[in-house]
């Protein structure tokens, strides 16, 4: 199984890069992971939110294959504890064998397509994050979830 995040738009805050760059290199320690980010659009003044998610949303599909089991990070998904979400995804571990890929959508959310197309939603709280920042705070989770399935000492109950 390998694991993928993919995002909307470049992490252009060096610190937050320097933070996603810090657990990407941990998580490979673990499992074969992969970080996609999509390029912003461009041009969209002139675009509604609607018409935005639909261009979004079709480059997002695009980076996904059939077998492909897809959790969308979402302010409507489902909240887990550390320890639970770790438990979540050492089930899939054992059980799955399909490729996980989280994403990570733009400003305005995912658009139906997307929405259709997700095996399930996630949320990390129930305040809104930036975009960027999310992805290293998702990527830390990542990891956490990892030491936690070995039984390493990074996190503390």
């Amino acid at each position: 199984m390998r694991i993928t995040l993919v995002t909307m738009g470049k992490t252009d805050i060096p610190w937050v890069r320097d933070g996603l760059e810090t657990y990407v290199s941990r998580l490979g320690h673990y499992v074969p992971f992969s970080l996609k980010e999509i390029p912003e659009l461009k041009g969209v003044s002139a675009l509604s939110r609607e018409q935005i998610r639909q261009r979004e949303g079709e480059l997002i599909l695009r980076q996904l294959t059939p077998a492909d089991e897809v959790v969308l990070l979402d302010e409507r998904g489902r909240e887990y504890r550390s320890v639970e979400f770790a438990d979540w995804l050492g089930g899939r571990l054992a059980r799955s064998g399909r490729d996980l890929v989280f994403v990570i959508g733009g400003a305005y959310g995912f658009s139906d397509a997307v929405y259709a197309r997700a095996d399930g939603k996630l949320s990390l709280s129930k305040m809104t994050w930036s975009h960027q920042l999310v992805r290293t705070i998702f990527a830390e989770q990542l990891y956490r979830a990892f030491t936690i399935l070995r039984g390493e000492p990074y996190h503390h109950e």
